[in-house]
């Protein structure tokens, strides 16, 4: 068991909360992108009147850049399910783009598995369905910095400003090791379906994850289930965050939260 004051001061690294907002009836429990952070979510409390966003922050990005990176999504669940169970005081919802997605949908299992309160939602946006098998990427941590750079740059998972700054990507680099090795090393298990619903997002010119790999999802839910398509790549979130925010917030109101 961890001390009172121990758990508090880690559940405050990892649960960041852009706008605070403790009055709202519901909360938005929001990952990022690999080698994302954060602030992706910045600008999302404007965007969810009502709604409580919270961003979750995982060790070596960002403000925790000083911290080892996970590499393997077991430990990373285990550590976030801890984190992020006292945050969970009224009715939430899990957002997740591309591996944040994954992280989401494990740990609404794993917080199931500890019987604490699940997420009246779902939202998994360009990531394919957990069971769907993936080409999985070359083992990043025997590649040179110059062959991360080029993969990177035909994944389009990074945004290509970052990868030009030479400070930013020697930053960028460990980070995208760590978390690409979490898409790589992940083993899909079989469990009972999630009792919430599930929506997913995916982008239309997306060259990593195709529409038909976004159907899968509904496999993962004995409710609801929707896809939306909205133009852009695989990072189509940065500039469509308008949209999926308000299909976000119809969701969740929706189902009387």
């Amino acid at each position: 068991m961890y001390p009172t004051q121990e758990l508090s001061a880690t559940a405050e690294r990892w649960i960041t909360y852009p706008s605070p907002a403790p009055a709202a009836r519901t909360k938005l429990l929001c990952l990022p992108y690999a080698g994302g952070g954060a602030s992706l979510y910045r600008s999302w409390p404007a965007l969810l009147p009502g709604v409580e966003v919270a961003a979750v922050q995982m060790p070596g990005h960002e403000s925790r850049l000083g911290e080892p990176s996970h590499d393997r999504i077991e430990p990373l669940v285990d550590a976030l399910a801890t984190a992020a169970a006292p945050h969970l005081d009224k009715p939430y919802a899990i957002f997740g783009h591309s591996l944040g997605a994954r992280v989401g949908f494990e740990l609404a299992r794993e917080l199931r598995r500890r019987c604490l309160p699940g997420p009246v939602m779902l939202f998994a946006s360009a990531c394919r369905a957990p069971h769907v098998p993936r080409m999985p990427h070359p083992p990043v941590h025997a590649m040179s910095d110059p062959a991360l750079l080029r993969m990177l740059r035909q994944m389009q998972t990074v945004p290509p400003e970052v990868l030009d700054d030479p400070d930013l990507a020697s930053v960028l680099l460990p980070v995208m090791r760590a978390d690409l090795n979490i898409v790589n090393s992940y083993e899909y298990t079989d469990e009972p379906a999630l009792p919430c619903p599930i929506r997913v997002f995916g982008g239309t010119g997306d060259p990593e994850v195709r529409e038909d790999d976004l159907y899968g999802w509904q496999a993962h839910t004995t409710s609801s289930f929707a896809v939306r398509m909205l133009p852009g790549g695989h990072l189509m979130i940065r500039q469509r965050a308008r949209e999926i925010t308000q299909t976000v917030g119809q969701a969740m109101a929706g189902i009387g939260c």
